[in-house]
């Protein structure tokens, strides 16, 4: 199958559908001339105002705020918000962000409204969250590209790299959207990203054509392995947020698609079932459910990211190696881990490296810090009983501590 048949087939299956489309659109425009009044409007916002969503889609509000009344006032548009909502919608929950926003549900819809000031230009912004709109207004420019920009955010997600959030580290909706438009079309994007090094300036306005943007730029924006000037604010670096790991993995996955090009590349995977099919007869899957905390979204997803490492740093100090270890988060249920492992268990004793015997003192030191010591090639090594043999043992002691139950709820076992 060709390419562009391929590309073709995966965006009829990530398009939303349209009576859902519709329904929703009823809803939101119930909303918004319910929260409107003077001085201060509600409008559409979001990948939605954008025509970018995709089936599987979030709908944003924003509360726009009169500039020159609430200037002044940044802080106090949630609240001044929180009171209009509360006297037409009684369902208004209240959520702790840079700047407070909130949450409305409509039978199966969920709706997050979010207080802005009216801006004309990035600089009048009092929060991050008052440029929302100048990105909606510059990605709407690029109309013609709004099915390549969706093709773009699917694969993404499909690959486990798409979301800015401190716990994920990847690519944001608007970063993707920035992409698609600078290189033209998903395919010549992912041709290039083949052949991305690190610290790749992408500048789609052109506002350092010519220029050292490591001069120019604040040199703390510019951490990511990518640099994604944003359009509408020339000072700040879209891809941020984007780690390293998540970087290389979309470099990977385009060198991928391009050497197999294929529509599940666009298909969400099921980890478990990946897992699963990777499980031998000489290995064991080891799956943790754990059952997050209540808060704001990114602290939570932040530490259940802290949950995971911590397990994995525990494995490796004990000396167990996985096979493949992962995990995921839908927001809304249990974060699962998945720890693949070889069957047999570790030795009954770990042997540990100490200093050369000529070095006396510290070889000294390390004879009574442990019971049973030996030579070797002229250093001293010593031999400890492990704690646990198994990697289920060391699981069962792990999430009893108070770094994970500090970070969790509950925590759940599951051995296969």
């Amino acid at each position: 199958m060709k390419i562009k048949q391929i590309l073709d087939e995966a965006l009829k299956e990530i398009q939303p559908d349209k009576n859902y489309e519709k329904e929703i659109f009823e809803k939101l425009d119930f909303i918004i001339k319910k929260i409107s009044q003077k001085n201060i409007k509600a409008i559409f916002g979001g990948s939605g105002a954008k025509g970018t969503w995709l089936k599987t889609f979030d709908a944003d509000i924003f509360v726009l705020f009169d500039y020159r009344k609430f200037k002044d006032k940044s802080d106090k548009l949630p609240d001044i918000l929180e009171k209009i909502l509360r006297k037409k919608f009684s369902n208004a929950i209240r959520l702790h962000g840079s700047r407070d926003y909130f949450q409305i549900k409509q039978n199966k819809f969920t709706f997050e409204i979010v207080p802005i000031l009216k801006i004309q230009k990035a600089e009048q912004a009092k929060n991050i969250t008052d440029v929302s709109p100048l990105h909606s207004r510059w990605v709407l420019k690029h109309k013609k590209l709004v099915n390549e920009m969706k093709l773009t955010k699917q694969f993404c997600q499909a690959q486990n790299v798409y979301g800015a959030e401190s716990y994920i580290r990847g690519f944001s909706g608007y970063t993707c959207e920035i992409l698609t438009a600078y290189y033209g079309s998903f395919l010549n994007l992912i041709r290039n990203a083949t052949k991305w090094e690190d610290k790749v300036v992408v500048d789609a306005q052109k506002y350092y054509k010519g220029k050292d943007v490591f001069k120019l730029v604040n040199t703390s924006k510019l951490v990511s392995p990518l640099i994604v000037i944003d359009p509408v604010q020339k000072d700040r670096n879209a891809a941020a947020a984007l780690g390293t790991e998540k970087f290389e993995h979309f470099k990977n996955a385009t060198k991928e698609f391009l050497k197999n090009p294929s529509k599940e590349s666009f298909a969400r995977k099921n980890l478990k079932s990946l897992f699963l099919k990777e499980k031998t007869n000489n290995a064991e899957l080891i799956i943790i459910q754990a059952s997050p905390l209540s808060g704001k979204t990114d602290v939570v997803g932040v530490k259940l990211l802290k949950i995971y490492e911590f397990l994995n740093e525990k494995l490796q100090k004990q000396g167990f190696r996985t096979k493949k270890t992962d995990w995921e988060w839908d927001k809304r249920n249990n974060a699962i881990f998945y720890f693949l492992f070889d069957k047999k268990p570790l030795s009954k004793f770990i042997k540990i490296e100490g200093p050369p015997i000529k070095i006396r003192q510290h070889a000294e030191n390390f004879k009574r810090m442990h019971k049973k010591t030996f030579v070797k090639n002229n250093k001293i090594y010593a031999l400890e009983q492990r704690d646990c043999t198994k990697p289920l043992d060391l699981f069962k002691n792990l999430v009893k501590s108070q770094f994970v139950k500090e970070r969790a709820k509950s925590i759940k076992i599951e051995i296969l």
